[in-house]
């Protein structure tokens, strides 16, 4: 289907920089033309954009989906309690069917708060593959893999299956990487087996890294060096990396960052919530780093909320470094879009709002009380837009919501077997 979004300001993250005022989008699974109107595109469907703001639809570039089932079950608690004495013995009592039912409740939510494309990390990544495939929304799928003994081989080649079950699927809007859970769970020569199936799949990798300085002062214990140097040095770096917190890195880690190209991912709500620290945004986006943005779990964060992100990823910075200029609004904005991309090696196709890219864009609704007056969209955007004020979301040209309603998901049905699934699992 060709649809027309009329008359609508645009922020396209193209690297111009800029807000186009009263433009007018042609696309069908792609953007055909942005500009003037042209009677030589047939269109199908008319959207007004009036009172309405496009923008690329938000990247999650670091999440565990499955994970909403526990929202509000172990909180206040610093993060190795919350792992060892909450999240993991629960987590081994869950089945494929509680994972379908959490991916499709957070799914919702993210389509609700403009997020269009995601990379999760967790377990029964088939299931997520499903519930992915029914939203029509875009993501990685990684399978978590901690090392057990006499498991290891069993937990590589599930990766392997969800790789050839799944990348490429849903018109392209699947991918599949490879995911050593951290270097604190993975020996040296486990995670040496991750990278040569990364290469041998020719995808690339998922990693926690630094993200406690706990698991770095083990790291400096153990092997002499940062988790960052660590892995470097068995030659993690080589694939692309999606690298998840970075929170306690130094002038060293990031050097080896900016040289490997490694995509750090920021999760500042989900950092500040488990006293992680926070990382160094402002320092590795001065570098050139590609710094990236997600959520985390629901249940370390409580939310999937994105736009919270792009205003915590601004604002932290600021207050940490006593710099108000430090992580700018438009820099919030391409940590949650361009970067996000990026680090899903998406870029080609998603991230900006451009002729030839894929249709991943979201409307905001921009008739509302908090967002007058129009001073500044960028600001607005970074500082001011609630996840509430997400109007329309649309993937490879499908509408997937329109005016709060999605299309795709029975969304009561959802939060009915996702409550049932969640009490089910915790009496288990």
């Amino acid at each position: 289907m060709t649809i027309l979004i009329k008359d609508i300001t645009l922020v396209p993250m193209d690297g111009k920089n800029e807000v186009i005022e009263k433009t007018n989008i042609y696309m069908d699974d792609k953007i055909i033309h942005i500009g003037e109107l042209r009677d030589d595109i047939e269109v199908e469907r008319v959207i007004d954009g009036k009172n309405k703001v496009a923008m690329p639809g938000l990247i999650n570039a670091h999440t565990h989906i499955g994970m909403s089932l526990l929202r509000n079950f172990a909180d206040d608690l610093p993060l190795h309690d919350w792992l060892t004495k909450k999240i993991w013995p629960t987590e081994a009592k869950l089945i494929g069917e509680d994972v379908y039912w959490g991916s499709l409740l957070s799914i919702v939510e993210m389509i609700q708060s403009g997020t269009t494309a995601f990379c999760d990390m967790y377990f029964f990544m088939d299931q997520v593959g499903k519930a992915l495939e029914e939203s029509g929304i875009r993501g990685v799928l990684t399978r978590g893999l901690i090392e057990e003994q006499g498991k290891n081989e069993e937990k590589l080649d599930e990766t392997k299956d969800l790789y050839n079950n799944w990348h490429g699927k849903g018109n392209g809007r699947i991918k599949v990487m490879v995911a050593p859970h951290a270097p604190y769970t993975c020996s040296p020569d486990f995670l040496k087996e991750t990278i040569k199936l990364a290469n041998e799949l020719n995808t690339g990798i998922h990693i926690h890294l630094s993200e406690t300085k706990k698991e770095v002062e083990d790291s400096y214990k153990n092997f002499g060096k940062s988790p960052i140097k660590h892995v470097y040095d068995l030659g993690l770096f080589d694939v692309h990396t999606i690298a998840a917190h970075c929170v306690h890195v130094d002038d060293e880690d990031i050097e080896i960052m900016k040289e490997k190209n490694v995509y750090p991912v920021n999760n500042p709500g989900s950092n500040l919530k488990l006293a992680s620290g926070f990382a160094p945004v402002d320092k590795m986006l001065k570098k050139g780093i590609s710094v990236a943005l997600g959520t985390d779990g629901s249940s370390s964060n409580n939310n999937l909320n994105m736009f919270e992100e792009i205003n915590l990823a601004a604002i932290v910075n600021k207050a940490v470094n006593l710099d108000a200029v430090s992580v700018p609004a438009l820099d919030a904005l391409k940590m949650s879009t361009v970067n996000g991309a990026k680090a899903l090696a998406w870029f080609d196709e998603i991230g900006s709002v451009e002729a030839g890219k894929k249709a991943d864009l979201i409307l905001i609704d921009m008739d509302k009380p908090h967002l007058y007056p129009r001073h500044n969209i960028i600001s607005a955007l970074a500082y001011t837009v609630q996840a509430s004020d997400v109007d329309t979301v649309i993937v490879d040209g499908r509408i997937i919501m329109e005016k709060r309603e999605i299309k795709t998901l029975d969304v009561e049905k959802i939060k009915y077997m996702a409550e049932k699934h969640a009490k089910d699992l915790i009496n288990r």
